[in-house]
């Protein structure tokens, strides 16, 4: 019987090289519902502690990066504040990948093609471990909050509604 490995994305390879503890968690893709809620139901987790990540664009600063839980709805006035800008907007999904280099459901704040400012919604501290994307569909990574925010050279700020 051959045992098959599994590929590293390239989120894990960064967590690696940077030394930085984490897991993985598969789960089956859903193509009618990408939903973050759904992606912790199908891992038992709880949706207070799976991040999904948004991208915007800032009328002033241009392309920012927001994690926040997967239940949660994004408050764009809180996010213009965070970011200094007096307007924020969600990017289409059509540009997803050609600013980010990941596709809508495997967006990960994590080796992006370009450093964005990123935020993390605050409640993240209140958890040992959050999940957010690996970087493809099917896979989240669990680290750290602290880990991430590190990372990513992230601030943890009020974001949602």
């Amino acid at each position: 019987m051959k045992v098959q490995k599994k590929e590293k994305t390239n989120v894990m390879r960064l967590m690696d090289a940077a030394g930085i503890s984490y897991r993985t968690m598969e789960y089956e893709v859903d193509e009618k519902d990408l939903s973050g809620v759904h992606v912790a139901a199908q891992l038992g987790q709880d949706p207070d502690t799976c991040f999904k990540t948004l991208v915007l664009k800032g009328e002033r600063t241009g392309y920012l990066v927001c994690c926040i839980p997967v239940a949660e709805e994004l408050d764009l006035k809180k996010v213009a504040k965070a970011s200094g800008d007096k307007k924020a907007e969600m990017i289409p999904v059509r540009d997803l990948l050609a600013v980010t280099g990941y596709i809508r459901g495997g967006c990960s704040p994590i080796g992006m093609k370009k450093k964005f400012p990123t935020y993390i919604e605050e409640t993240a501290q209140l958890f040992d471990e959050i999940a957010v994307s690996a970087g493809m569909r099917g896979v989240q990574i669990i680290l750290k909050p602290e880990d991430l925010r590190a990372y990513v050279d992230g601030k943890y700020e009020n974001l949602t509604i």
